[in-house]
């Protein structure tokens, strides 16, 4: 088979063995595969590598075979699956417990952009951020692939929706997706607008930029708030007065997906088709697809994203 392999901080199309199909694995000809900020920053050495030189997180495909423990999901099933690594490939092998059905809804390329952007969200808005019904909650790059799912996510759960976008065309996106009020933070403070809104803060705030916005998020959250950061677009680093996380009795919490063990994958992975597939099937949350690059052109992909050019998610057809 054909796969992406990045060496040397550059991504190279090479030849390698199909991968094997182990008892509990299912094994998948990709149809396509999304393009995540961890992608980036490995390339960019800020991120462990992964072990078989293979980037990507999760793919849409067929079902081509199954071992033993696996039988459940037939030849030429439409599935799309969450992925440690390795899904920048014509086939990969996946644990079955981390693969979905593709609702006949969905498309392939609709169904590439769900499972990073669902775990992702599930993981901090309901693990980290409690997030309730009636509570409030602030999503950072709302216009982004998770930001998009996210959004959705949370007006599921019956929460009140506020996101910021750097443009006009990305705070439509938003608010067309469900946010209550999304906020261009080239020309408004978000921390004044969500106040505005909601008098005392947000109960909740999930943020990818990092850097600065880790003050002014202290800002924006009221009284026992819970922050969940989930990437830092603006650097990890930050200077900041924390004495609000002790005067508002803040919790502040961080996540990558990639470093937990399968056990707690498989245990999200059954909370998103307990609670979250059914609304996929029903059509109320659905991704949005940005631009899809040939899997020779991952460079470019990745160099799209970087330059935050995307409203929705950025896909590779394999």
């Amino acid at each position: 088979m054909q796969a992406i392999i990045l060496e040397n901080g550059q991504y190279h199309l090479r030849k390698r063995d199909k991968p094997e199909c182990p008892d509990d694995n299912i094994l998948i000809k990709v149809a396509f595969c999304g393009v995540n900020r961890a992608d980036l920053y490995q390339k960019q050495g800020k991120y462990p590598l992964p072990e078989s030189g293979v980037p990507g997180m999760e793919v849409s495909g067929e079902v081509v075979a199954w071992g033993k423990n696996a039988k459940h999901f037939k030849k030429g099933q439409n599935v799309c699956a969450l992925m440690s690594e390795g899904a920048y490939a014509e086939y990969v092998s996946v644990p079955a417990s981390l693969a979905f059905p593709i609702p006949d809804n969905v498309t392939l390329e609709q169904a590439a952009a769900l499972p990073e952007a669902c775990f992702t969200a599930w993981i901090s808005l309901v693990w980290q951020g409690k997030l309730k019904p009636n509570e409030s909650v602030l999503i950072h790059g709302g216009a982004s692939g998770i930001g998009i799912i996210a959004i959705q996510i949370a007006k599921t759960l019956g929460a009140r929706v506020f996101a910021t976008a750097g443009s006009p065309d990305k705070c439509a996106q938003c608010e067309k997706v469900g946010a209550e009020k999304a906020i261009n933070y080239k020309e408004e403070d978000f921390v004044q607008v969500v106040k505005a809104n909601t008098l005392k803060g947000v109960d909740v705030i999930m943020d990818m930029v990092g850097g600065d916005y880790f003050e002014r998020n202290l800002d924006a959250l009221k009284k026992d708030g819970r922050m969940s950061i989930i990437a830092f677009i603006k650097g990890p680093k930050i200077t900041a007065n924390v004495s609000a996380i002790l005067l508002k009795h803040l919790t502040v919490m961080g996540s990558t997906l990639r470093s937990r063990p399968l056990s707690e994958k498989k245990q999200i992975a059954q909370e998103l088709r307990e609670k979250i597939w059914p609304q996929v099937e029903k059509g109320q949350i659905t991704p949005v697809i940005d631009k899809i690059f040939p899997l020779g052109e991952a460079e470019k992909a990745l160099t799209h994203m970087e330059q935050g050019l995307n409203i929705g998610k950025i896909l590779i057809r394999v």
